[in-house]
């Protein structure tokens, strides 16, 4: 997490899922299948790059092909169903504090969500984990067929909410995506969890400073 200046021009806030807001367990999952070979920033990039899972999380694949897809690339040690039974519980929860952050948030700011997600844990987050009704707008990669790190998902942003790449502050907690939505012209912070996010809103001045996060 490293804010150079704070920006003046901000309109929209745009908010990663996974790591952001949201708690994973799939990191650590794949890293004891993978005999921890790979670091966590090494796992990352690999899934990013991952033709299986940019099929699947761009809605191209179902999920029994992504499942055999990973095990093969991947080269993982168990079953197709144990694989997916695993993955469906990936995203653990809300971190605390959470939907009372983003509450916080003044109404002269768009809020709007830009996720790597699929079918199998999307609804998982809008229903049980109740985050859809805490922002305007979802730009979610399986319904617009666009995905981070890729140029074409942070002009579809831009695009669907008549801005310029300059009046978005963008949060996300993998260095690719965050060097991505710089180069395309967006403010763009990385933060893992809850806490770090609050600390950069409060930092901006986007919210007041108090209590939240984790």
């Amino acid at each position: 997490m490293k804010i150079e200046s704070a920006p003046t021009d901000i309109q929209v806030l745009l908010f990663d899922v996974g790591g952001v807001l949201v708690e994973l367990s799939g990191v650590e999952t794949m890293l004891e299948w993978l005999g921890r070979r790979v670091t966590a920033d090494e796992l990352w990039r690999m899934w990013l790059q991952s033709v299986p899972v940019r099929q699947f999380e761009t809605g191209r694949i179902d999920a029994a092909e992504f499942a055999a897809g990973v095990i093969s690339e991947f080269r993982l040690p168990i079953e197709p169903q144990r694989f997916l039974e695993a993955f469906i519980g990936w995203p653990t929860g809300l971190y605390p504090g959470t939907l009372d952050m983003l509450a916080r948030i003044p109404r002269s700011y768009r809020r709007a969500i830009l996720s790597n997600t699929n079918s199998l844990h999307w609804p998982r987050v809008l229903g049980e984990m109740r985050l859809g009704a805490a922002f305007e707008h979802h730009f979610v990669s399986h319904l617009t067929g666009r995905i981070k790190p890729d140029s074409d998902a942070f002009e579809h942003v831009v695009e669907s909410l008549g801005c310029v790449p300059a009046q978005v502050l963008f949060l996300d907690d993998n260095s690719l995506n965050i060097e991505s939505a710089q180069r395309f012209g967006m403010h763009a912070i990385r933060v893992r969890g809850a806490a770090e996010t609050h600390a950069v809103l409060t930092e901006l001045g986007i919210i007041a400073d108090g209590t939240g996060g984790a």
